[in-house]
């Protein structure tokens, strides 16, 4: 670990640094969201079509303003390896490679996909998966300077100093290990620096004393003389586009090798951070205005001002945080955690720091608590509302002193005029899914499933209330979406503890859930959403055929949204004309999943046809595609695996023999530490497991193809 001591000590309870955690994860989002309409734009042509850029415009340039982004999923997902491996405080390169490899699914997730040699995190990403391990998959000697001292080590950097509040010396030591999966050099040096920033930015506010602190953890001779010498500038410059030409003149692309290069971006990051000071505003627009990697370097800056001046930071100009509603896209093997929002994110962000701290750590245990200031959790006025809308927009309650929740305000709501307000669930309809604008694709599972029950606590502050309904929006078989709505419930003055069984779907993927309100006479006022879940596996998740999904479907049809709620890195997945699946892989570990990570105690069956394969079966417990546990058939035998990284174990083992293309169904139980495999409902063997104990269901299937018909996920004690 490095050995410098710093002057600063987190504090003796770490939630006193949570709103500034809040606030770096919003400043994160925030500044890809700006940056990112105009990445890949010259700062002559930013100069010419907008002068400044002060706010968004993704609207001007055709952009969604929420975009699945590598800036995003790599930050949220590589440090999951600190969680993944037990949240070691000495962990190493490769443990985070491995983490890379259990999240990534190739040519698809996270990374921008631009080929060996060319993309840095690409080519690290192909050592990777021919067995080098990190620190040498990043290594300059493998993959040339012009790779390894690309941006890519410092966007991914942020989280690793969000866990270590006030802790530069911990935080610098992860983000070296991090940084060294895929870069080398000066790019490793500038990510420590600015982590170590991050991190010491939870007591320390001053822009100097940052920089100082940051540059003892620098072994870059280089990068040191080239801070100084931008420090310089900055402090003669009148403006700050004189700094930007002073750049251009000394450290632009053309002074660097590769594509991106992390000095051009580091130092116009500082910049901005120096020149911008305590206008949060201000230092983004620098950022953004100046061209080069805009996303990443406003990412970066927007968070570390985040921490660094907390909440307040974003309430001083335009309403930043309002259009974003914290919503983002974390894009991995995990598709039931893509749909994501800055809430869920920040308390995965305090497990971590308290594990690692030796604390303890008690989070809501509902999805939706709306415990930050002005959280909304990606809550807004439904746009699939039908009529006069009668709800005001969507506000967190503490912004009206009614403490925490989500406050639904309802004006002149009478019969025929309704409100509803809504969350999203999974991906967007075209055209207005981010992946059809996006070079980025958003590769996602549902986060809720039909016959799961979804509980909500809701405050009414008056008796003359509205009832209430829960209601979902699916996607059905001919992809339209489709709203189910349940019995209005009359709400009563006080707490209200709320149930509501999701109604059967068929198996189609749920895209919203909502709450909508309604009265037979006009009433007005306001009710607060306490707090809403729902959790563990479906208690009867069924998929029929691929023609009883989608009735009016082509057998070459692969962009059902049905299909699209697995996440596959198998290397061939679509619908046939008499199966609900058909898979090919050619190779070892391809997967389709879907589900979530806290499913638990559940059976998952499929129908499976017996073709050429090497390895084919049911996954259960998924944390990613190199972690699960499955239930086998390979010619002969039936096994039950478990798979962990580049290990699999065998757990259990038994004779099965099958006839060419007879069908078996294949059914796994996963109930607290005990796996079982039947074939045609018959016990073949079982084994005692302890590593995973929740996770998603689906398909392995390795070297050949599997035809499968229907699928369903049972839970245990509720139809299992």
């Amino acid at each position: 670990m490095n050995t410098h001591v710093s002057t600063i000590r987190p504090a003796e309870d770490l939630g006193k640094y949570a709103d500034q955690i809040y606030a770096g994860v919003l400043g994160k989002l925030i500044g890809v969201y700006l940056g990112r309409a105009v990445e890949g734009w010259s700062y002559e042509a930013i100069r010419e079509r907008f002068d400044e850029i002060d706010y968004y415009v993704a609207d001007k340039v055709g952009w969604p303003l929420i975009v699945p982004d590598d800036d995003i999923s790599g930050t949220f997902l590589f440090y999951r390896a600190l969680e993944d491996n037990g949240y070691p405080t000495d962990i190493k390169s490769k443990a985070i490679g491995d983490t890379w490899l259990n999240h990534i699914i190739e040519d698809k997730t996270v990374l921008w996909w631009g080929g060996l040699g060319r993309s840095t995190e690409h080519t690290a990403y192909l050592r990777l998966k021919e067995g080098i391990d990190a620190p040498r998959s990043g290594s300059a000697e493998l993959n040339s300077r012009a790779m390894a001292e690309a941006i890519g080590s410092e966007i991914f950097i942020d989280t690793w100093a969000l866990s270590n509040p006030a802790n530069p010396d911990r935080a610098a030591y992860m983000a070296r290990e991090a940084a060294a999966v895929s870069h080398d050099g000066i790019a490793i040096e500038a990510a420590v620096l600015l982590a170590a920033m991050e991190a010491a930015a939870f007591e320390e506010t001053g822009i100097d004393a940052l920089l100082d602190l940051g540059l003892r953890y620098n072994k870059s001779d280089e990068l040191a003389r080239i801070i100084g010498d931008l420090r310089n500038q900055c402090a003669k410059a009148n403006h700050w586009r004189e700094v930007r030409d002073w750049l251009e003149q000394n450290h632009s692309y053309g002074h660097y090798p590769g594509c991106c290069p992390m000095v051009p971006n580091h130092t116009l990051l500082l910049a901005s951070f120096i020149l911008g000071g305590d206008d949060v505003q201000k230092g983004l627009s620098i950022a953004v205005s100046s061209g080069w990697d805009t996303d990443c370097n406003a990412g970066n800056l927007a968070c570390l001002n985040g921490i660094r001046l907390g909440l307040p930071a974003f309430e001083q100009g335009p309403d930043f945080r309002g259009p974003v509603a914290d919503r983002l896209y974390v894009v991995g093997a995990d598709g039931g955690d893509c749909m994501s929002d800055a809430v869920i994110e920040t308390r995965k962000i305090r497990a971590t720091a308290a594990a690692l701290n030796g604390e303890s750590y008690d989070a809501p245990a509902a999805r939706f608590a709306w415990e930050y200031p002005g959280a909304v959790q990606g809550w807004e006025l439904c746009p699939l509302h039908d009529g006069p809308q009668a709800i005001l927009p969507v506000k967190n309650a503490n912004e009206t002193g009614d403490g925490d929740g989500l406050l639904l305000r309802y004006d002149a709501l009478a019969r025929g005029v309704s409100g509803s307000v809504s969350v999203r669930t999974f991906i967007e309809p075209k055209p207005l899914a981010a992946s059809e604008t996006s070079y980025f694709e958003v590769l996602a599972s549902p986060s809720i499933y039909e016959s799961q029950t979804v509980t909500a606590r809701v405050t009414a502050f008056s008796s003359d209330t509205p009832e209430l309904a829960f209601f979902v929006i699916y996607y059905d078989g001919d992809g339209k979406l489709t709203r189910l709505d349940g019995e209005p419930i009359a709400l009563k003055k006080g707490d209200n503890d709320l149930t509501w069984k999701v109604p059967s779907v068929g198996g189609l993927p749920i895209q919203r859930i909502g709450l909508s309100l309604t009265s037979d006479r006009r009433v007005e006022g306001r009710i607060a959403v306490r707090s809403m879940d729902w959790s563990g596996a479906p208690e009867a998740f069924v998929m029929g055929g691929a023609f009883d999904l989608s009735p009016n479907m082509s057998p070459f049809d692969t962009s059902t949204y049905w299909l699209k709620s697995f996440v596959s890195s198998a290397l061939h997945f679509r619908p046939d004309v008499d199966t609900t699946f058909a898979l090919s892989h050619p190779g070892k570990l391809g997967l389709a999943t879907t589900g979530t990570r806290d499913w638990d105690d559940y059976s998952a069956t499929a129908w499976m046809t017996m073709d050429l394969h090497e390895t084919a079966g049911v996954v259960v417990r998924s944390r990613g595609h190199r972690r699960f546990y499955a239930g086998i058939l390979a010619h002969g035998k039936v096994q039950i695996i478990r798979q962990w990284d580049a290990d699999r174990t065998v757990l259990a083992e038994a004779p099965f023999d099958y006839a060419e293309n007879q069908t078996v169904k294949v059914t796994v139980r996963a109930e607290g530490r005990k796996l079982t495999l039947l074939a045609d409902d018959t016990e073949l063997t079982s084994a005692e497991c302890g590593h995973l104990a929740s996770g998603g269901a689906g398909f392995l299937i390795e070297g050949g193809t599997i035809p499968t018909r229907g699928f369903e996920v049972r839970a245990f004690g509720k139809g299992a």
